[in-house]
């Protein structure tokens, strides 16, 4: 498979590490407006906003503020402020009603205001560390079921939603099918994030040699989940090319998918690969229930 993408234009991707995120949803999904609005301002042509901008965090709140995607307050307001200002935007997400389960969803919209894709998280944040935290949204949230590639004017960018970083195969799958960047808002707290988040965004980012970004939502300790904050772009070299700290604010990166093109020229992992060898796991191998591996026969 060829390493080399088609030609794409730079771009400016705004991360917004949206803050005030309280009860009132109608004031949360205004004040997301109003900073997508700066960040087009700003002169960015793909924004991202946070994991669960329209509500508190928490499985406690997911029924509460769900909607369903065909009749949102919440979807109604990305699509307009994308024609508005005419970007692409990712949406954060959004707890999901739908069929009588509910979702934490991601939509995409195109500078026309039309949604281009949703992406159901795929990976449930069900984690237990002893005496720090206990989250467990497989209580309240149902997965999706697929990946989420998404063609724009600036080349193929793929969308996962927090969690969904610790799984590098959704990354390496984007990359193979000729994603330049991908996005993830999440929103890692106070025990994984000082350990993992930037970690795992540079990972996924010199693993597959693509940009990798992630939006968080700003810190709030009066709040019942703490988010780590610090969204960050990295680049296809594995370096950080903007950050930020804990409060409120727009992180901004210039992309360029001729970067990826350089480095997969330089470095030409995807032409090394040795598939003959380790093949697909999933196809090659089975684990039994005590989780040892073992090879098909």
């Amino acid at each position: 498979m060829s390493s080399i993408l088609s030609p794409a234009s730079k771009f400016k991707l705004a991360l917004i590490q949206l803050g005030n995120t309280g009860a009132d949803k109608a004031h949360n999904i205004q004040h997301a407006r109003s900073k997508v609005l700066e960040a087009a301002q700003n002169g960015a042509n793909v924004v991202v906003l946070p994991e669960c901008f329209n509500s508190p965090y928490g499985t406690q709140f997911f029924d509460e503020y769900a909607e369903e995607l065909s009749n949102s307050p919440t979807v109604n307001m990305l699509s307009s402020v994308a024609k508005e200002t005419g970007i692409y935007l990712f949406g954060g997400s959004i707890p999901e009603r739908s069929g009588g389960k509910l979702y934490n969803t991601l939509t995409v919209y195109d500078p026309q205001g039309t949604m281009i894709a949703t992406h159901r998280k795929v990976h449930l944040f069900d984690i237990d560390v002893p005496g720090k935290i206990r989250f467990i949204e497989s209580e309240t949230l149902s997965p999706g079921d697929s990946l989420t590639m998404v063609d724009t004017k600036y080349g193929k960018i793929g969308a996962g939603i927090c969690y969904d970083i610790r799984f590098p195969e959704m990354a390496m799958i984007a990359a193979r099918k000729g994603c330049i960047a991908m996005l993830y808002p999440g929103a890692f707290n106070m025990t994984t994030g000082p350990m993992h988040w930037e970690l795992l965004q540079r990972a996924r980012a010199v693993d597959n040699q693509i940009y990798v970004a992630a939006c968080s939502p700003a810190r709030d300790m009066a709040a019942s989940y703490h988010a780590w904050g610090h969204s960050t772009v990295v680049d296809p070299t594995g370096m950080v090319v903007a950050t930020c700290e804990e409060s409120e604010t727009i992180v901004y990166a210039d992309v360029d998918p001729e970067q990826v093109n350089t480095i997969r020229t330089s470095i030409p992992l995807y032409n090394q690969r040795r598939f003959d060898i380790y093949g697909d796991v999933a196809e090659t191998a089975v684990v039994d229930k005590d989780g040892n591996g073992t090879k098909k026969q």
